[in-house]
């Protein structure tokens, strides 16, 4: 195996605290979901990843098929649900596709199947997918 990226980020204080990359370009002040303050929360930034990787991902397939699309938009909505104290992380994404509706439906299937997140979260949290296509 050959790794392409790696990195570490330091969290202190944990969701009321600060996280930093070791090369500094992420510096951010954590805030619970919520807090009304300007920091951001860990959820927003898993929503940020998944949502550029699996854009990434998108692009790429459509690249192999032969579409040259300028873009293809992710949105990715990550709910934090709790019940009893059980907290989970649910997500849904939402990918606009300027293909036929049955293309665009195909490509991102074969993106999910690509995404580095969605293989880290197949099988651990649930993962609605809408397409929107043409």
């Amino acid at each position: 195996m050959s790794v392409m990226y790696e990195t570490t980020v330091n969290v202190s204080g944990g969701r009321k605290g600060h996280a930093r990359s070791d090369d500094g370009i992420l510096d951010v002040d954590l805030a619970m979901p919520g807090s009304g303050t300007d920091a951001t929360n860990p959820e927003q930034l898993f929503a940020a990843g998944y949502a550029a990787c699996f854009a990434s991902a998108a692009m790429g397939v459509a690249r192999q098929q032969g579409h040259k699309l300028d873009d293809i938009p992710v949105s990715a909505h990550v709910a934090l649900d709790a019940e009893n104290h059980d907290y989970n992380l649910t997500v849904k994404l939402t990918a606009e596709v300027a293909l036929p509706q049955n293309e665009a439906e195909k490509l991102i299937a074969q993106a999910h199947e690509m995404c580095p997140y969605s293989k880290a979260t197949r099988g651990n949290i649930q993962v609605d997918i809408e397409v929107k296509g043409q």
